[in-house]
């Protein structure tokens, strides 16, 4: 990943975080940098969490240390080990390892119940048996303190037997927490006796049903950190107000390494949601077709629409880490997409919307044999073979009975070129019964072979084709933003945003024979449409291909406007 012809990996980075690890660097405060990325593993990751993560182990790289992977498992009511399988599968795909640097919370867990036990042997943790609304009601407001616990000011001892018998089993769900000993009258409601420890008679995906009670996020997180070394804990910025806890914890229990905790704003993507729950609502309400619907922004369904992953590392790479929130524009991330497919994708022909073309004046039986590019940016791609003969299929919406204006492809009378081939030009229009267009008689210029003007006369018109002879139908999915709004939710329920025109299906597509055997995911230009790449619902005999992107540029078109004005 510090590989310098990735777009991601430039030679020196500059944001205020990285600024802050120089100077740790330089005045001798760290020797080793050791960052970590924290997922829970109770979903799957998104694009939102493709920045974190690009964060998190860039900076490891960048500055020769290392960043770890530690699944922030204290939940087991919502944890599954697919969730934990496919996080480091998506990581992975990301372009990042972290070697032998794998942890869990609950590789902790004996350790972080002894510092709860430390806490409550120095006097700052005892045992609460209010219920969760009573906490709540205690808790105070924004404007007003809240009130101390009747069970805060419990004798040490008596507060040790109940965790002890907290964690034998003894007591129900919601019985009795640990809380930390903090400050009621804080002003950040973080500070105000925070829960630290629960009971969960739950099995847990790694440890069974060997506890009854975890640690809470805030507990179990900056202790983590200690335990494992890591010198810089990178959140985003809703963590901001948690981290005087986090600093208070650190302080009061016998840590041996003193981390650091620094924030940055979340990713706001346009025309997307990010929020954990909407996903999951938009997936068990069927509005998609699954976690890895090419429509959704997890990084499985981004995946399978074909983006790359480099393609992101560039998109994030170009976003600023800075403490300020904001919305990106989803036309960077599609802009960072055709740049690199723009150089990468190899060229073949597909025809979405069939329209038949016989070539009269085709001598009868003869097939020619073409040579087509595969990427005019790279000489390396090389050739392809092709083959020519009196029928052919064009683009339905290549052709117009009465041509408007400034339309300049075919029409009755009117001469094009064909990709890679001929001049033709359309003579006699067929019609069914309906009065729709079936087919179309057209001849060619022999002379114009590989698509070259024979005496200079100028075509406007460039169309591609597929074979009749040996094209190969496949299923194409065409795939838009799922929400037709910038901020999907802003103005009326979320589900009022959606797209109903997402997903476009079209059956009885035609494709060169070679497309029949790419690979999933490989990523491919289908010629004046965009790029493209296999689904993994594919068969040999059903080619599927998925609409990575289409081949416009908006956002790069805009950027230049910009720098004109």
């Amino acid at each position: 990943m510090n590989d310098k012809s990735d777009p991601a990996a430039p030679e020196e980075i500059r944001d205020y975080i990285r600024d802050i690890i120089r100077d740790d660097l330089a005045a001798g405060r760290r020797d080793v940098i050791v960052t970590r990325f924290p997922p829970e593993p109770n979903g799957y990751l998104h694009i939102g969490h493709a920045k974190s993560v690009c964060l998190n182990f860039g900076i490891g790289i960048e500055f020769g240390g290392r960043c770890h992977m530690r699944f922030d498992d204290t939940n087991p009511v919502k944890e599954e080990h697919e969730y934990i399988d496919a996080i480091q599968e998506d990581v992975r795909w990301l372009g990042f390892d972290w070697g032998e640097h794998l942890y869990f919370a609950s590789d902790h867990f004996e350790r972080l119940y002894q510092w709860a036990e430390h806490l409550i042997n120095s006097g700052d943790a005892y045992i609460d048996d209010l219920s969760p609304d009573e906490i709540r009601e205690h808790r105070g407001t924004l404007t007003e303190p809240g009130k101390n616990s009747p069970y805060r000011e419990r004798p040490i001892e008596e507060n040790l037997d109940l965790f002890r018998r907290m964690r034998a089993g003894e007591f129900p769900n919601g019985a009795r927490v640990l809380r930390a000993k903090v400050d009621m009258a804080s002003g950040n409601m973080n500070m105000r006796d925070p829960v630290i420890y629960r009971i969960l008679h739950a099995n847990h995906p790694r440890t069974g049903d060997a506890w009854c009670i975890y640690p809470t996020y805030d507990f179990a997180h900056g202790q983590s950190d200690a335990i494992e070394g890591v010198t810089h804990s990178i959140c985003t910025l809703e963590f901001e107000d948690h981290r005087p806890l986090y600093d208070w914890l650190i302080a009061h229990l016998p840590v041996d390494m003193v981390p650091l905790q620094y924030e940055f704003s979340r990713l706001n993507l346009t025309y997307t949601v990010l929020s954990k729950r909407r996903l999951i609502q938009l997936v068990q309400e069927n509005h998609v077709r699954g976690w890895d619907d090419p429509r959704l922004p997890t990084l499985r369904g981004l995946r399978r629409r074909g983006i790359p992953a480099a393609a992101i590392r560039d998109f994030v790479s170009r976003l600023a880490i800075s403490k300020s929130d904001g919305t990106v524009e989803i036309a960077l991330l599609e802009h960072c997409v055709r740049e690199l497919l723009n150089k990468t994708a190899e060229r073949r022909m597909a025809v979405l919307k069939p329209l038949k073309v016989v070539i009269e004046n085709w001598p009868e039986g003869e097939t020619d044999e073409l040579e087509a590019i595969n990427n005019p940016n790279d000489e390396s791609a090389g050739t392809r073979r092709i083959n020519f003969s009196g029928e052919i299929f064009i683009e339905r919406d290549d052709f117009m009975e009465e041509p408007a204006k400034k339309f300049f492809r075919l029409a009755p009378g009117r001469e094009v070129r064909l990709r890679y081939a001929y001049f033709i030009t359309c003579r006699e229009v067929i019609k069914n019964d309906a009065g729709e267009v079936i087919e179309l008689r057209c001849t060619y210029d022999p002379e114009s072979r590989g698509g070259q003007s024979p005496d200079g006369r100028k075509v406007k018109g460039t169309l591609h084709w597929a074979s009749a002879a040996d094209s190969v139908a496949a299923e194409v999915r065409l795939y838009n933003h799922l929400f037709n709004s910038e901020n999907p939710g802003a103005e009326d329920d979320v589900l009022n945003d959606l797209n109903p025109d997402s997903l476009q299906v079209l059956e009885n597509c035609l494709i060169e024979p070679s497309l029949a055997s790419a690979t999933p995911g490989e990523a491919i230009q289908f010629e004046r449409q965009g790029y493209f790449c296999l689904d993994a619902d594919s068969t040999p005999e059903r080619p599927v291909f998925n609409r990575t992107i289409s081949l416009r540029d908006d956002w790069a078109r805009i950027q230049k406007q910009k720098q004109k004005s």
